[in-house]
C-alpha cells in the first residue's frame, strides 16, 4: 500500500499544481478525470505497439543507433503519438477547450494518467528508491512532455489558419523530441552524454513554466470580474 501510494503521489502533486495556474477559468473536474483514465489507457497500446518495435536491448547494448532508436522512436513517438491521440480524440473539438491555456491543463493529465500507470509498474516491481528517484525525474518529465504538447495545441486552436496546422504539428513533433532527449541521455549510457541530465531536467523545467505563464496571461477571462467565470455556477 505504502508503494502504491507512493508512486501515485507525484502525479496527485503534479495535476494539483497545473491545475491551481488555471486561474481565471477552470476545467470541469469530469473531463480532467477523463483525461487522465484516457491517459492510463494509453499505457495498452503503448506496450503492443513497443513490443513489436523494440528490437533493441538498449539497457544492455551500448550502440548510439540503439539508443536513439529506442529513444526517439520506440518511446517518444509511441508514447507521445498516444497521449496526443487521446488528447485529440476527447479534447481537441470540445467546447470546454475555450482558452489556450486549457491546452496545457488537459495533456498533462493525460500524460500524468500515462505516467501515473508506468510508474506503477515500476515502483512495484522495483522498491520505494525508485518510487523516490522517479517522483523527482521521470514522473516530472512527462508532465513537462505534456506542457509542450498543450502549449502548442493550445495556440493551435485559436490560431488563425495559415499558422494552425504549424501549430498543431508542432504539438506532437515538440513532445517526442524533448521525451527522445530525455530516454536518449539515460540510454546512452557515456558519462559526457549522462552528465547533461541534470540540466536538461533543468531546462524542461523553465521552459514548461515559461510557457504556462505565457498562456496563463492570454487568458480571455484575465480581466473579467470574478462572478462572471465562478466555477460552481459554470459547472
Amino acid at each position: 500500500m505504502v508503494l502504491l501510494l507512493a508512486s501515485i503521489a507525484p502525479s496527485i502533486a503534479l495535476m494539483y499544481f497545473f491545475y491551481v495556474k488555471d486561474k481565471y477559468e477552470k476545467e470541469p473536474r469530469h473531463l480532467l478525470v477523463k483525461a487522465f483514465f484516457l491517459g492510463a489507457l494509453a499505457v495498452i497500446p503503448v506496450l503492443l505497439v513497443e513490443m513489436r518495435l523494440n528490437i533493441f536491448d538498449a539497457a544492455a547494448n551500448r550502440n548510439l543507433v540503439a539508443a536513439g532508436y529506442t529513444a526517439f522512436i520506440v518511446a517518444g513517438l509511441v508514447e507521445e503519438g498516444f497521449k496526443f491521440l487521446m488528447f485529440y480524440l476527447l479534447i481537441w473539438r470540445n467546447h470546454e477547450f475555450n482558452e489556450m491555456y486549457d491546452g496545457i491543463v488537459y495533456s498533462v493529465f493525460v500524460s500524468l494518467g500515462f505516467a501515473t500507470i508506468e510508474n506503477i509498474g515500476y515502483v512495484l516491481s522495483t522498491g520505494f528508491s525508485v518510487a523516490l528517484l522517479r517522483s523527482l525525474t521521470a514522473v516530472p518529465a512527462h508532465a513537462m512532455f505534456g506542457v509542450a504538447m498543450g502549449y502548442y495545441l493550445g495556440i493551435a486552436k485559436f490560431a488563425r489558419t495559415p499558422y494552425r496546422e504549424k501549430y498543431f504539428r508542432l504539438g506532437l513533433i515538440v513532445p517526442i523530441a524533448l521525451h527522445g532527449i530525455y530516454d536518449f541521455i539515460l540510454l546512452s549510457q557515456r558519462y559526457y552524454i549522462m552528465s547533461v541530465f541534470v540540466f536538461y531536467v533543468i531546462y524542461l523545467w523553465r521552459r514548461g513554466m515559461s510557457n504556462v505563464r505565457e498562456l496563463v496571461e492570454c487568458s480571455p477571462y484575465k480581466d473579467l470580474p470574478d462572478e462572471d467565470y465562478d466555477d460552481d455556477q459554470r459547472r
